[in-house]
């Protein structure tokens, strides 16, 4: 039987606070939320890795390291309505579903949309909804979101999803240049988004996030 509670502290301690993430209420949702949950029945051994695992064809749960900096750079709030984009099998939404008071989760793969609304509500996480929709729509009805966190990388961002953050709202997405990638937190002010460089890391591009090629003549 493997000691999944072990593993789930040894990748707080190895993985996330070395990684100068400090603030409590990440670490504690880290070390409580079972990841191994929320991973695929052939993928349970690498619920814990450093790394990005793979769910369907260019979609992942992103590496702890990297998700808990993203967490962090965003500056959650207990009252915080958080819009989590591609979500898989809703790891990601039950972290914040623990740090904030409600999530909206988009995920447009009909499978692991009804997969995480299974998983997120066997783990009573009840404070979370999951919307089968196209990623790059977001949610319109349930918004304005104070924070918008993007499971995966994109090389531009849908009008439609900057539309639905909150005047002083904050998004994290890791932008690909190339095989170069890094997180950027945006934030809204003035109805204009305002982006600095967080860390660097890179994901796979969420279909619907590409760049779109300008025209040459």
């Amino acid at each position: 039987m493997t000691d999944f509670a072990s593993r789930r502290t040894i990748m707080v301690d190895t993985q996330v606070r070395p990684s100068d993430v400090t603030k409590f209420p990440i670490i504690d949702a880290m070390l409580t939320i079972p990841r191994e949950a929320y991973m695929p029945d052939d993928k349970l051994d690498l619920a814990y890795v450093g790394a990005h695992v793979d769910l369907v064809p260019g979609r992942v749960v992103l590496d702890p390291r990297v998700l808990a900096k993203m967490l962090d750079a965003l500056d959650l709030e207990p009252g915080d309505l958080a819009l989590d984009i591609g979500p898989g099998l809703g790891y990601s939404t039950a972290v914040l579903a623990r740090m904030t008071e409600a999530v909206v989760a988009v995920e447009e793969d009909p499978t692991l949309a009804k997969e995480a609304e299974n998983i997120l509500g066997q783990q009573g996480v009840d404070n979370a909804a999951v919307i089968e929709a196209p990623l790059t729509d977001g949610s319109a009805k349930h918004g304005p979101y104070d924070v918008i966190c993007i499971q995966g990388a994109v090389q531009t961002l849908p009008g439609a999803i900057i539309d639905q953050l909150k005047e002083g709202g904050r998004i994290a997405a890791i932008f690909m240049d190339g095989a170069l990638g890094e997180c950027r937190i945006g934030r809204k002010v003035d109805g204009r988004m305002n982006w600095r460089m967080a860390f660097n890391a890179t994901a796979p591009i969420l279909s619907g996030f590409e760049a779109v090629p300008s025209f040459q003549f």
